[in-house]
């Protein structure tokens, strides 16, 4: 361990360096009067030559944590990100939920409104400054963060980073929160002392009890129709390769339910595709690995019968206020460690007979799947308006194995294959809207030689503040390519409706309300605006040669470009 030290004139100025030395490569941020500090710090470090956290502007709170969510994901490190006191911390409260309930670690600071009205450097100097101070800031968003703290002074600076670090990055990671008073980030500092590296690091990650894994397979062994539903097992990448060799070897089907990674891959033998509903009455052992929400229980419960084991690294979602899935076992560890010790336990324990019987109903089972897939495939690809099917379809032909998917809700992943970990994301549990656009921007800047696709609704498009999310992509050179399908609706509010009420009033009305989403602008042409390539398309038939386009511009022009594709919404119209 060392003890370096380092000349400087203010805290902010240490705060920035430590962050470099901890390994934070980006700060994004959307700044107000509360960045004073901040900003002369980063100004007096590029003259300088000393190392900071790249500043990344985001014209928008939701979109610089989306931005830093989409970082996070696809790189594996933690970023941090800046908002403006009171008012910025409430843009960013949806995208700090989002972060939250998919265990992303991130940084979340804010300015704090200057403690003083006169007298010290940082005192209020504005109008503002009244206004916008709360009695407590961070109680706004204390439910979605796992730590929260407001820096004090300088002496404490490096205890309360390197805890915040530590914990962002404990499993189940998730943001932290920590507000940053005017004066103390202007208070003079000669020289700042720290630990290089950190001696206050995240925990090791939760280990399951090999009593609880030789329960579990002992339930896994005695089932004759097991199942396993994921969600997010591919968080880990490592998972992936587990998942293919556990579900191969000992013949147990998968379904990848909401998916938010890519959990196993599209031409693995017992990938069953993405609904549990066919699968989970008749199954005997239900494996919910990394699932929030195995199955929806007002549509379908596995028997009375069935064993149920949940493993994770936080198994009983215990930030979720209610959740009552049936549980026999509940094993806190990560996906890849379990299933690798699963798999060595349950060597030998089930006849190869019955895995072969096992495999012949699987393989069967899966063929009609496909067959069904590939049939809507072929009956709507010429459909005006476009089928999302068709879409979906076209974008996998066009996206390569290499390329990064980030889907808020529109692509339907049964049409569109993903073989390699860490190639697609989904919206988070919570679906806060606007996530995708700057979730996609992020991924591009932890993966700038891949093709990044984001593929969202017209609403998701509209909530991500568009025009700030295409000035970014200029701004910081992150060409990637933008799918909206627009079907001119709330379909998700739509469906909601016809299945609570079938037969109701709404499904005879012509025009319901709150369904649509009528006079859309042209969404191609504000990418266009921000020096990007943009088009609309209506005749599916032009669908290749458009995403090519698409392609082309971002990939060999290293431009922006979005697609805006009229729609039909799944299931048909209203």
């Amino acid at each position: 361990m060392t003890q370096k030290v380092l000349p400087t004139e203010s805290v902010a100025e240490a705060y920035l360096a430590l962050l470099a030395e901890r390994g934070v490569e980006y700060l994004f941020a959307n700044a107000g009067t509360d960045f004073a500090p901040i900003i002369e710090a980063l100004a007096k470090a590029e003259s300088a030559g000393l190392a900071t956290p790249k500043p990344m502007l985001a014209t928008h709170e939701n979109l610089a944590m989306s931005m830093a969510h989409g970082y996070a994901m696809v790189s594996g490190r933690t970023p941090a990100v800046m908002v403006h006191v009171s008012v910025g911390t409430a843009n960013a409260m949806c995208a700090a939920l989002n972060a939250a309930r998919e265990n992303v670690p991130i940084l979340l600071t804010a300015g704090r409104t200057p403690l003083t009205e006169d007298g010290l450097a940082g005192a209020r100097d504005a109008y503002i400054h009244w206004g916008q101070e709360l009695y407590d800031q961070a109680a706004m968003l204390r439910e979605f963060v796992k730590w929260d703290y407001e820096l004090r002074n300088a002496e404490q600076l490096e205890t309360v980073l390197d805890r915040a670090l530590a914990l962002a990055r404990t499993e189940p990671c998730g943001p932290v929160y920590l507000s940053l008073p005017r004066e103390v980030l202007a208070a003079p500092l000669t020289e700042f002392s720290y630990e290089q590296p950190s001696r206050r690091v995240p925990a090791a990650p939760p280990g399951a009890q090999s009593a609880a894994l030789a329960e579990a397979a002992a339930i896994l062994a005695a089932a004759t129709n097991p199942l396993i539903v994921t969600t997010s097992a591919g968080r880990d990448p490592l998972a992936v390769a587990a998942l293919a060799s556990f579900a191969g070897r000992f013949a147990i089907p998968v379904v990848q339910f909401s998916p938010r990674h890519l959990s196993l891959p599209s031409d693995h033998p017992m990938q069953l595709g993405f609904d549990p509903s066919p699968f989970v009455s008749s199954a005997d052992a239900v494996l919910a690995l990394e699932s929030d929400v195995p199955w929806i229980p007002s549509r379908v419960r596995p028997p009375a019968a069935a064993k149920i084991v949940h493993i994770g690294v936080d198994p009983l979602f215990r930030r979720y206020p209610i959740r009552g899935f049936l549980c026999d076992l509940a094993i806190t560890a990560g996906a890849a460690e379990a299933l690798r010790a699963l798999e060595s336990l349950l060597h030998g324990r089930i006849a190869e007979t019955e895995l072969t019987a096992r495999r012949e109903r699987i393989a069967h089972r899966r063929t009609e799947q496909r067959r069904t897939w590939r049939r809507l495939e072929d009956d709507v690809k010429g459909m005006r308006p476009i089928h999302p099917a068709w879409l979906s379809h076209c974008i996998e032909a066009v996206k390569g194995d290499d390329s990064i998917v980030v889907n808020e809700y529109t692509l339907l992943p049964q049409h569109c294959g993903f073989t390699r970990p860490g190639s697609f994301f989904g919206s988070s549990a919570a679906s806060g809207l606007g996530w995708g656009f700057g979730a996609a921007l992020g991924a591009k800047l932890a993966a700038p030689d891949r093709l990044v696709i984001a593929t969202l609704g017209d609403g998701a498009y509209l909530f991500a503040n568009p025009v700030a999310g295409h000035h970014a992509a200029a701004l910081h050179g992150l060409p990637i390519v933008v799918v909206v399908f627009n079907n001119a609706m709330w379909n998700a509010v739509r469906r909601a409706t016809l299945t609570m009420y079938p037969d109701g009033s709404a499904t005879k009305s012509n025009s319901p309300a709150f369904f649509r989403l009528d006079r859309l602008p042209a969404f191609e042409a504000v990418c266009t605006a921000a020096g990007g390539y943009g088009e609309r398309v209506e005749d599916p038939a032009e669908l290749p040669a458009a995403l090519a386009r698409a392609v082309k511009a971002a990939m060999e022009e290293r431009r922006q470009a979005l697609l805006n594709v009229i729609c039909d919404a799944p299931g048909g119209p209203l």
